[in-house]
């Protein structure tokens, strides 16, 4: 069963696991030493990224390396798109706002 990405990008670990993979790919060591919580914590967080599609993996030599899934993030900035709008009309509204007063 694979899960909600929005639910995976909802926990702060996972986010910032996913701005570290914006750098480049990883191991599952290399990306825990960037915590201040166990290998293991580490790799269950990876595993949710993983089940959801956000990241994939890609075996070189012994090591498994995870890489961002740019489409999955695609998917997400489109959601976003609507939101992103509507922020803009509400700060221009409000930019209009303190301009009268």
């Amino acid at each position: 069963m694979k899960r909600d990405i929005y639910q995976a990008i909802a926990d702060p670990t996972r986010r910032a696991i996913l701005t570290l993979l914006t750098i480049s790919a990883m191991t599952p060591n290399a990306i825990a030493g960037h915590f201040n919580s166990t290998r293991q914590g580490v790799s269950k967080h990876i595993q949710v990224l993983a089940k959801c599609g956000a990241i994939d993996q890609a075996q070189r030599g012994r090591e498994i390396y995870y890489q961002l899934n740019i489409d999955k993030m695609k998917e997400i900035d489109r959601w976003m798109e609507a939101f992103r709008k509507l922020w803009e009309i509400r700060f221009d509204q409000l930019d209009n706002l303190l301009k009268d007063l």
